[in-house]
C-alpha cells in the first residue's frame, strides 16, 4: 500500500495559513473563509516536487509519470479561548488528529490591511497560543474518556490500565507539558494508539513573513523562534506566503525572475516538503519505464522486501531480488545501458536497506 503523508495547517486567525495552503496545493481556497466564523476545513492534495522525478521523466519519456504527494488540511483559525468556546471553537480539531504532521504556520508579516487578531506582532507569543489550545483540546478528549470508563457498571482489567496512564497523561498536560514529553512504555503506548493526541505530534513552524522581511533574513522574534526550535529539535521554514503564491501561479519560464528577486532556488512547497520528510524520516525511491515513472514514499530504514509491498502486496510475497541503480550513478552514466556498461547495477536480497533515490525493478514470482 502507497504510503502518503498527510498534514494539518494550523495557527491563529489573519496569520496567512490559507495563503500557505493555496502556496503548497495550488487549492485556490478562499483566504477570508474563516473571519465570518465558518468552520469549514479545506483539504487539497499537494504534489511533493523533487527535482530527480524531472530527470527521470526527461530520460525515459513516460506515458504518465507520478510525483509523491501530501494531504493538507487547512482548519479554521484558532484564538486564545478556543477551548472554551471563543472564535469558531476547537471542534474542528478532531478532522487533524490523524494527521502525521502539523504544520503552524506563524506570522511575522505587517499589515494595515490584514490586522492581528490580537492587535501586535508577536510570533513568540502567537506560538504559545496555539500550544496552549493544542494542550486542552488534549485535556478535553482525555476527560470525557476518564468519565466514560470511570462511569461504567464495571471497570474491567485493561479498562484500569487505560485509565491509569489516561490519568498520568491528564497530570502531565495540566502542568502544561506536552506530551510527547511524557516518557512511556511501551505496553502504555499501545493503549493510546487510537487517541491521536495532537501535542504528541511532530511540528513543523513556518514564518510567515512580507517581503522586506523576506529579503533582509529579519522580522520580529527571529532569535526566540531560532532558540526555540532549537530546544524542541523542530525545524521551522520562512516563506512570503503572498508574493510566493503569485509567483506559483505564474508560467514556469516567467517564474525564475521573480523568484531571484526573492532570493529563492525554491518555492515553499519544496522548502516545506523536504522539512516534512525530514522530520518524519521518510525518503523516496523510484520505479522507471517507458509506462511511468513513479516516486514512492518509505520511512528511511525500509529494508527491499517492504518496499516492495509499497508497489504491491504480490510483489513483497512473491519477492526475488531487487535491481538497485544508484540516481547519481544513472545521472553520470546517461542511460541504463551506461549503468550496466559500467557494472553499477546490482542486485540485491530481501534484506537490502533502500536509500533515498534508489531506482528499483522488483524481481518476483507468485
Amino acid at each position: 500500500m502507497l504510503y502518503m503523508l498527510t498534514a494539518g495547517i494550523i495557527g491563529l486567525p489573519m496569520v496567512g495559513k490559507t495563503t500557505v495552503f493555496n502556496l503548497i496545493t495550488n487549492a485556490g481556497a478562499e483566504t477570508s473563509n474563516f473571519l465570518s466564523g465558518k468552520t469549514e476545513t479545506n483539504v487539497s492534495m499537494a504534489r511533493v516536487p523533487d527535482r530527480r522525478v524531472d530527470f527521470l521523466t526527461g530520460l525515459f519519456k513516460p506515458r504518465r509519470t507520478l510525483y509523491a504527494q501530501v494531504q493538507f488540511s487547512d482548519v479554521p483559525g484558532l484564538v486564545r479561548g478556543s477551548s472554551q468556546g471563543k472564535g469558531v471553537g476547537n471542534q474542528f480539531l478532531d478532522g487533524i488528529r490523524n494527521a502525521d504532521l502539523l504544520v503552524h504556520v506563524v506570522r511575522a508579516f505587517q499589515s494595515n490591511d490584514v490586522l492581528h487578531v490580537d492587535g501586535e506582532i508577536d510570533p513568540l507569543k502567537d506560538i504559545e497560543t496555539i500550544d496552549m489550545e493544542l494542550l486542552f483540546a488534549d485535556m478535553e478528549l482525555i476527560e470525557k474518556r476518564i468519565l466514560r470508563i470511570e462511569g461504567g457498571k464495571k471497570i474491567t482489567k485493561e479498562n484500569a490500565a487505560e485509565l491509569q496512564v489516561l490519568k498520568k497523561c491528564f497530570a502531565t498536560l495540566e502542568n502544561e507539558i506536552p506530551l510527547h514529553r511524557l516518557e512511556l512504555s511501551d505496553e502504555e503506548k499501545e493503549l493510546l494508539v487510537n487517541y491521536n493526541f495532537l501535542t504528541e505530534k511532530k511540528v513543523i513552524l513556518v514564518i510567515n513573513t512580507d517581503e522586506e522581511q523576506f529579503k533582509s533574513g529579519d522580522y520580529p522574534g527571529k532569535k526566540g523562534i531560532e532558540e526555540l526550535a532549537a530546544a524542541r529539535g523542530i525545524k521551522f521554514i520562512e516563506v512570503c506566503g503572498l508574493m510566493e503564491a503569485e509567483i506559483s501561479e505564474l508560467p514556469p519560464e516567467d517564474r525564475e525572475m521573480f523568484m531571484a528577486d526573492l532570493g529563492l532556488t525554491e518555492l515553499g512547497v519544496e522548502r516545506l516538503a523536504l522539512a516534512a520528510y525530514d522530520t518524519l524520516g521518510l525518503m523516496s525511491f523510484f520505479t522507471v519505464g517507458e509506462d511511468e515513472v513513479k516516486a514512492w514514499t518509505i520511512h528511511r530504514g525500509t529494508e527491499a522486501k517492504k518496499a516492495a509491498g509499497k508497489i504491491h502486496s504480490d510483489i513483497e510475497r512473491g519477492f526475488i531480488r531487487a535491481e538497485v541503480v544508484k540516481y547519481d550513478d544513472l545521472v553520470e552514466a546517461g542511460s541504463m545501458a551506461g549503468v550496466k556498461e559500467k557494472g553499477l547495477a546490482r542486485l540485491e536480497g530481501k534484506d537490502y536497506v533502500v536509500l533515498d533515490g534508489d531506482i528499483i525493478n522488483f524481481r518476483f514470482n507468485v
